[in-house]
């Protein structure tokens, strides 16, 4: 499953999905607003490509990697600390292609999918500059 979405979700959910009879482990990443001067955070997608381009990372991790189920949902719209911001869950016969495919698809993500995030804090705001996609406060 590929989504992008600006509901919250169940990690839960998704790692139970994996829990397929080929897979002897389930490796997973979760993302979420952490307290580091950030009050809150919007993130904006140009949602059709980031869908595209999301489906395109795991088409490649399946074929790069031996592993038989990968799920990605990237959060957009305004998050605040502790929020939900993306989850991956990759399910393989053995761990270690799982744990590579993991770090592929979010090392992938922050490299060319279209989503783009702006920082509050009590300062002000500014957008994260990203290696796609350079923004302008």
């Amino acid at each position: 499953m590929i989504e992008v979405t600006e509901d919250d979700f169940d990690p839960a959910q998704f790692i139970a999905a994996a829990r397929i009879r080929e897979n002897g482990g389930i490796v997973t990443f979760t993302g979420i607003v952490r307290d580091d001067g950030i009050t809150s955070m919007d993130l904006e997608a140009y949602k059709e490509v980031a869908i595209e381009e999301l489906t395109t990372i795991r088409d490649q991790a399946m074929v790069q990697f031996p592993v038989n189920t990968i799920d990605i949902i990237h959060r957009i719209g305004k998050l605040k600390v502790g929020d939900h911001i993306v989850m991956i869950v990759v399910g393989s016969s053995h761990r270690k292609s799982a744990f590579q495919a993991c770090e592929y698809v979010i090392d992938r993500i922050k490299e060319s999918v279209p989503i783009w995030k702006k920082e509050h804090t009590h300062e002000g705001a500014r957008w994260v500059p990203g290696e796609h996609s350079p923004r302008s406060t």
